[in-house]
């Protein structure tokens, strides 16, 4: 027999080290053709950190993605980045790059405001234009203030850093603030459970996650489905199994992990209640998506099965031991 069962996992996360001093860096040099050289320190493994920095310059300078180049994790030539690790990058770079850019473009601003006659708080860098907020028929180009500024021997250099404030725990209360930003999420599991096998099918997953702002939505919808996949594998498949402190499972053959087989319908929501601590609004969405994945996956088979499970991951055998002690 085939029973079906819902169940619901929710997590919150602190985004960094914990209650640990974490900064990053970068520089920018904005080049007279428009062009960006930005160098960062963050180490972009797969989970698309150059992607987001370099929007986050593009966005500070009005110019297009393409025309930012990032160097990145060299540690001949790039500031201190901190770990790629703790959902950190987005949130702690991405601020140190948007306060590079604000620099680089300073001089470009005192120039536009003496010319357009406005403050230069009232400035608006887009399109490769610069104009007042109020009037964005009234502009300058971003070219011609990068010329008029190497002119006069004025580079168009910035550098930035981020340090998340966070403070120390009491020892004997354990109180403090230990994260500057918190990730949210909340998934949603329906599984249906093999009563005469103990096999576990996954067929949808639902995974709300709070991202504050989205700096790449295409890649944040990647990464929360990664994640949660790995949170299948967790949940129903992978063991890792000692003896002695030897690893008796060393190869994918017997260590299992999810394949296209066993991947279900992933339904993602990006919630965006914008971080003001954040670049634009942004914070970390790295581990976030693995750690709700298993709890709701478990509680969707207690539910079909009117039984509760506690240990990782639920394997067939578990199951029909249960079965036969109702």
């Amino acid at each position: 027999m085939k029973k079906r069962g819902w169940g619901v996992g929710c997590m919150w996360y602190g985004i960094g080290n914990t209650a640990l001093a974490n900064p990053a860096g970068a520089f920018i040099d904005l080049l007279n053709d428009g062009t960006v050289i930005l160098l960062t320190g963050c180490a972009d493994i797969g989970q698309g950190s150059s992607t987001a920095l370099a929007q986050i310059a593009a966005e500070v300078l009005g110019i297009e993605v393409n025309k930012v180049k990032v160097i990145s994790g060299d540690t001949g030539v790039t500031p201190e980045g901190g770990a790629t690790s703790a959902s950190r990058q987005t949130y702690i770079s991405g601020n140190a790059v948007k306060e590079a850019a604000l620099q680089a473009q300073k001089p470009l601003l005192e120039k536009a405001a003496v010319i357009l006659q406005v403050p230069e708080g009232e400035l608006v860098c887009r399109n490769y234009k610069i104009y007042p907020r109020f009037d964005p028929d009234r502009s300058v180009s971003l070219q011609e203030m990068i010329v008029k500024c190497r002119r006069e021997g004025k580079m168009t250099l910035g550098h930035g850093w981020f340090n998340p404030v966070t403070t120390g725990l009491d020892e004997e209360t354990g109180k403090g603030v230990p994260y500057a930003t918190y990730a949210f999420a909340t998934q949603w599991a329906e599984v249906e459970v093999d009563t005469e096998t103990g096999q576990v099918e996954v067929l949808r997953l639902v995974c709300a996650h709070d991202v504050g702002k989205a700096i790449n939505p295409g890649a944040v919808e990647g990464q929360i489905e990664g994640g949660s996949i790995m949170g299948l594998g967790y949940a129903l498949m992978e063991e890792l199994v000692m003896e002695n402190g030897t690893i008796l499972n060393p190869g994918y053959s017997n260590y299992l992990i999810p394949t296209v087989e066993d991947i279900p319908s992933i339904e993602t929501i990006i919630v965006e209640d914008e971080e003001a601590s954040g670049p634009f609004g942004a914070k970390g969405v790295g581990e976030p998506p693995l750690i709700p994945t298993a709890p709701a996956i478990l509680n969707a088979v207690s539910n079909a099965l009117g039984v509760r499970f506690t240990r990782l991951p639920l394997k067939p055998e578990d199951i029909l031991a249960a079965l036969e002690q109702i």
